[in-house]
């Protein structure tokens, strides 16, 4: 088996004959456990190997780019892939995002020919007392608990024809468990997010979890509207991550955002929130670290090709309540004047007049209805970010900074951009995991919230 890092030397060496080229090979492997019925089901492991060549050629006018990616690479395949970028850039248009490629300012990373980094089952090891103390005590209850737990690890290495050598390893770890009582009519769930299982403690979930199923034990008819809520963080995390990806500078300035302004402008500039937030991403973020490089496969509106192997630092989408940046690769950047930004895969905001855990939030809420979680987000309406979606797995009355019993669950219809300025209070920054799109961005750290006149449009079945 060819190291990861000559495989991509060794593609370079295979498209000398274009004008240049980029190399990607990511290795990736999971250990997976998963539980039904508080009893496990499945446990496994699974290694994966991606090469991806991009390939770019002058054209008239401009520059032409094409992409080609194999999986389970072998070196009888780097000839073939690439013939077939240089097929593929023979009749490629001019590329909109060119731009110079990215130059090396320093050596080849250090790490660089290190091997792939890969995880094993034995990830999941800290997990097994913990939570068979947790099967152990919900059967005793006949409470059932549904889940899993997985671990993952990805090294991505990146080499170009202009001589950047670089790599990075990015460990994952995810648990989510729901736990169901009362012939299932109750249903509460708890997720955690983190780099590894070293030194997890899963009282708090557990804690959680028997909270929300004891809270159901008092149903209350609350009917929609347009009420007082308090978002988790994980709740949060869901709503801001599609703020985070609709904030691109191409689709504002074209008119086709929520963030665009008059005349071909944009929002930057703009109050989003007269509370002090922040929305930022930072590869160096000391709790939710990632990748400090760009390496894209392809070109989008957040991130394009020909800035791939860019250092990637801090950007901050929102500063003190104001919009500050939108996604925005070189070319979109110099194209419009804007500042430049290219995003890392994290996501932080903070409230910096927010206090306290999510029970100080409550604490401090005379009134409202607490949201365990969200589920199904779509858009409905770019240009308000309008969303909609599902409230699950426990919806909760406060009355004078208690709760005092549970209630139906809700499709929401609401957008992240105009929540921001009927935000009221909130809690420490903590990291979370979302729950719909945990599987995509999993490096987000959130605040709980309360908002005001946030929309429950009507009940749902949901559970």
């Amino acid at each position: 088996m060819i190291a990861p890092q000559v495989l991509a030397e060794r593609a370079l060496q295979a498209a000398a004959g274009l004008e240049d080229a980029i190399a990607i090979v990511r290795t990736s492997s999971r250990a997976d456990l998963r539980w039904a019925r508080t009893t496990l089901t499945t446990n496994g492991e699974s290694r994966h190997t991606e090469l991806t060549l991009i390939g770019f050629a002058p054209t008239n006018p401009g520059m032409a780019t094409a992409t080609l990616t194999v999986v389970q690479p072998t070196a009888d395949d780097l000839g073939d892939l690439a013939a077939g970028v240089a097929a593929a850039l023979a009749g490629a248009p001019a590329a909109p995002d060119a731009f110079p490629l990215v130059q090396p300012d320093q050596p080849a990373a250090r790490d660089w020919a290190d091997p792939a980094a890969y995880t094993s089952s034995a990830a999941l090891d800290p997990l097994a007392a913990p939570l068979g103390e947790v099967f152990a005590e919900c059967s005793t209850d006949g409470i059932e608990l549904f889940g899993y737990a997985e671990h993952s690890l990805v090294t991505t290495w990146l080499a170009s024809s202009t001589g950047l050598r670089l790599r990075h390893a990015q460990p994952a770890a995810r648990l989510e468990i729901t736990a169901k009582s009362h012939q299932r009519s109750r249903s509460a769930w708890w997720g955690h997010a983190g780099d590894d299982f070293a030194g997890i403690d899963l009282a708090p979930g557990a804690t959680d979890l028997r909270r929300g199923l004891q809270w159901q034990s008092r149903n209350l008819e609350i009917p929609p509207g347009r009420r007082r809520v308090i978002l988790t963080p994980s709740a949060v995390g869901d709503l801001m991550v599609d703020l985070w990806w609709s904030a691109t500078a191409r689709q504002a300035v074209e008119g086709r955002s929520v963030f665009s302004g008059p005349d071909g402008t944009t929002r930057i500039g703009s109050r989003l929130s007269r509370r002090a937030l922040s929305l930022a991403s930072d590869a160096h973020d000391p709790v939710i670290p990632a990748g400090s490089f760009l390496a894209s496969s392809a070109s989008g509106e957040a991130a394009s090709v020909f800035d791939d192997g860019m250092p990637l630092g801090r950007v901050a989408w929102i500063r003190d309540g104001v919009l500050e940046h939108l996604h925005a690769p070189r070319h979109v950047a110099q194209e419009h004047r804007l500042p430049l930004a290219i995003s890392a895969d994290t996501l932080r905001m903070e409230d910096p007049d927010g206090t306290g855990d999510l029970d100080s939030v409550i604490a401090r809420t005379d009134d409202g209805l607490l949201i365990t979680c969200l589920w199904y987000n779509r858009l409905v309406d770019p240009q308000t970010l309008l969303l909609t979606g599902l409230t699950r797995d426990g919806v909760y009355v406060v009355r004078g900074g208690e709760v005092i019993g549970s209630t139906t669950n809700f499709r929401f219809n609401d957008s992240p951009v105009s929540l921001l300025d009927r935000i009221t209070d909130a809690g420490s920054t903590v990291r979370t995991l979302p729950r719909e799109m945990g599987d995509y961005a999993p490096r987000v750290a959130m605040p709980a919230t309360v908002v005001e006149d946030f929309h429950l449009s009507t009940a749902s079945d949901a559970r």
